[in-house]
């Protein structure tokens, strides 16, 4: 049974190549090397897989299939059905389900009070106006009376109440104290790693080991630390395989490789057919204006455009957020995901199955602060459509996990209890003083790690995060680091009675660097 299982799994891995763009382009090259006239019928077949892996394609092909087994983790046990696949335990299924519900009534009353629909055709004039300022959506987006109406869908610390209310129907209920309870708010017990795992993880990110974006090394000058890792930086780009750049990255990219070694390790290679998709999201926002687009415009004005460092990319936002929205590509990640893609339904056919659609047409609905998910990809990419396709492959592969209910060890609710944990392990007596003046620590962190750090820390230490993140290919780095943020402000919190002065504590990160806290938080102790 096991091996019939690794066949499929192995027939799914080739049907989902045959299918990608990777083996049109691959079968386009075998043809053009076949009909090179230095190759004889007898040495036909050599001859082609020569020519193709001198140019590169094997290199290819060999980031395909690694993106395919990394984003396609085999079930723990073969048949698995498919909503298991994607949520194992009933309960928090159940969760998701009702937590969707609430979003699309909320979404359904923002219509019904404001008398705006969920979708219109813009009228031709109005096509022809926006597609003239494109580059200028800041300037000229919806009146702000307009936007003043429209609000958020939910925010994380909604989200934070769904995630504190999950219970597990088989523990026992009972109003009396048992060892069922736990110190902090999240009392859904999950299997997360513990410290000694996530030291030998992060095992090249040790206080001995020298780090890109620190710059206090005893053994060697950071000026020729920094020149070797360009220089070996460079020799991994020219590699161009994706596990490599990953390996690279751990101890940080350089700046001005950093763009390059992301691409490779979230395999995005931007050629013509891109652009032209690119291009075809981009006349769908034209041509339709949709209620989703209010919210990432409001979202953007009350997020990026409040913040000194990323006010500047406004317009580029919208180039990448509007477009993701009618992206049905983006739809692939429900796959892994816990979530549903929401449905609508054409007007006067309610209830007639065959006539819903998704909507939005990427199946995501953004909450107040999605917008900070672009905004530090500003910075590596000066192509909108180079920077709209790693923003893509960053959401699909890592940041949807940050605001669904699941059971996965890297989803918002395992990372929240791993936070707790390791808090609880590491600085008992700050956890046990902030719960006793009412101040649970998941309360002020909850954001942190919901929007992966952006717009909390400095955009460069954003950046650095990010890295690791790409690297280890694992969300595990964010409560980690934001466990380290309460160690390194533990004196002050020590003192504060209220959860408002601990907030304030906690209010400014834009001053702390990351690498240094992690350390201090894996390999001090």
């Amino acid at each position: 049974m096991v091996e019939q299982y690794q066949e499929q799994y192995m027939l799914d891995l080739l049907q989902d190549l045959r299918t990608s763009k990777l083996y049109t382009d691959l079968h386009n090259a075998a043809q053009t090397e076949a009909a090179k006239a230095s190759l004889r019928i007898s040495d036909l077949k050599k001859g082609v897989q020569a020519g193709l892996v001198q140019s590169g394609w094997d290199r290819r092909l060999r980031n395909a299939v690694c993106k395919y087994i990394q984003t396609h983790p085999k079930a723990s046990q073969p048949h698995t059905p498919p909503e298991q696949t994607k949520e194992p335990l009933a309960h928090l299924r159940k969760a998701q389900q009702a937590w969707e519900k609430k979003i699309l009534k909320s979404l359904n009353s923002m219509c019904t009070e404001l008398n705006i629909p969920l979708a219109r055709r813009r009228p031709e004039r109005e096509q022809r106006e926006m597609s003239s300022r494109w580059t200028e959506l800041g300037t000229d987006g919806p009146g702000n009376y307009y936007l003043s109406q429209i609000r958020p869908v939910y925010a994380p610390k909604d989200f934070l109440e769904v995630v504190i209310s999950l219970q597990n129907p088989n523990y026992q209920t009972s109003p009396a104290p048992s060892f069922y309870n736990f110190w902090g708010i999240i009392q859904i017990p999950l299997k997360v790693k513990e410290i000694n795992e996530l030291r030998l993880q992060y095992s090249d990110m040790s206080i001995n080991q020298c780090q890109t974006g620190v710059d206090d090394y005893t053994d060697i000058p950071v000026e020729l630390f920094e020149q070797d890792r360009v220089k070996l930086g460079k020799t991994v780009i020219k590699a161009n395989h994706g596990p490599i750049a990953q390996e690279y990255a751990k101890k940080g990219c350089p700046v001005s490789l950093r763009g390059e070694l992301w691409c490779q390790m979230l395999v995005v290679e931007v050629d013509d057919v891109d652009v032209l998709y690119y291009d075809q999201l981009k006349a769908n926002v034209l041509q339709h204006d949709l209620l989703v687009d209010n919210l990432l415009y409001k979202d953007v004005k009350l997020t990026a455009t409040n913040d000194d460092q990323y006010f500047v990319f406004e317009d580029f936002l919208y180039q990448v957020l509007l477009p993701f929205s009618r992206d049905t590509h983006v739809l692939k990640h429900f796959q892994q995901s816990s979530a549903t893609p929401p449905k609508s339904y054409i007007r006067g056919k309610l209830g007639i199955e065959e006539f819903a659609v998704f909507y939005p047409p990427n199946g995501v609905i953004p909450f107040h602060g999605f917008a900070m998910y672009v905004s530090p990809l500003c910075f590596l990419y000066k192509e909108p459509v180079k920077l709209y396709y790693v923003f893509r492959e960053l959401y699909m592969q890592y940041f949807f996990r940050l605001h669904s209910v699941s059971s996965h060890p890297e989803g918002i609710v395992g990372l929240s209890q791993l936070f707790e944990k390791l808090l609880q392990e590491q600085e008992p007596q700050l956890f046990y003083h902030l719960k006793s003046v009412g101040c649970q620590p998941l309360k002020i962190s909850f954001k942190w790690m919901m929007r992966a750090f952006s717009g909390f820390l400095a955009s460069e230490q954003v950046l650095l995060l990010w890295d690791r993140i790409l690297a280890y290919r694992s969300l595990e780095i964010l409560p980690v680091l934001s466990v380290a943020i309460f160690s390194f402000r533990k004196t002050n919190l020590m003192k504060v009675q209220t959860f408002n002065a601990a907030e304030a504590v906690l209010a400014d990160l834009t001053t702390l660097q990351v690498v240094p806290l992690i350390q201090l938080s894996l390999f001090s102790q």
